[in-house]
């Protein structure tokens, strides 16, 4: 399974690239927003990214697409859980930073939603019925707001709880070697399934339940 990559842009195109890496050259598709990070690079030399491998039975041949960060791939494989947003849809409907895609799904903000490319109204509805709850640890700092106030007040929570959720994030990712992205990704989840939490301990145990066999 391919992860992560590091080399060379050999050809830059619309919404993909061929990246040279180790004297292999992949084929990767990228969100809009990550082309423009890339376009950046190009001069600068090598390139990073990291992978979602996409691979099934309907569709042998892999796909492979690339991010700027774990917590965009993160984000991504949120945004695909959703009924009918395959990778391939996902991937061209990124085309707006995840912070501001977040917040319109935690706003509940079905007319944006509905603009992204190939997604219309209905299945901007089915993304906020989905992931409004979800999205919240996505959110960033935007349009001079306060990112913490701000997550906090888009999920109707508390700065407290705000406050709860950095510490279990910042101990998932400092001294449990976690990601940014996946430590995220597990507290989402564990608020999901219990969104009554208010201390770190509960948090904890909730992530952790989750992740148990």
């Amino acid at each position: 399974m391919i992860g992560y990559l590091e080399g060379r842009v050999l050809k830059l195109e619309n919404d993909n690239i061929l990246l040279v890496a180790n004297q292999v050259g992949y084929e990767i598709l990228l969100p809009a927003t990550v082309v423009e990070t890339v376009q950046g690079k190009v001069a600068d030399g090598d390139v990073s990214l990291y992978i979602y491998y996409h691979q099934t039975e309907r569709q042998p041949k892999p796909v492979l697409i690339g991010f700027d960060s774990e917590e965009e791939k993160a984000f991504f494989q949120l945004f695909i859980s959703v009924d009918a947003i395959g990778p391939l849809k996902a991937a061209k409907a990124m085309e707006h930073p995840v912070s501001t895609i977040a917040r319109a799904i935690e706003t509940k903000d079905v007319a944006f939603l509905a603009t992204l490319k190939g997604i219309g109204k209905r299945t901007a509805q089915k993304i906020v019925a989905a992931l409004h709850g979800k999205a919240v640890l996505f959110v960033r700092e935007a349009d001079g707001c306060d990112s913490t106030k701000t997550a906090g007040d888009v999920r109707g929570h508390s700065v407290s709880i705000q406050a709860v959720i950095d510490q279990v994030v910042g101990v998932l990712t400092g001294q449990l070697g976690h990601t940014v992205g996946v430590a995220k990704a597990m507290v989402a989840g564990a608020l999901e399934r219990n969104p009554e939490i208010t201390t770190p301990e509960a948090l904890f145990d909730e992530v952790y339940k989750g992740d148990a066999p």
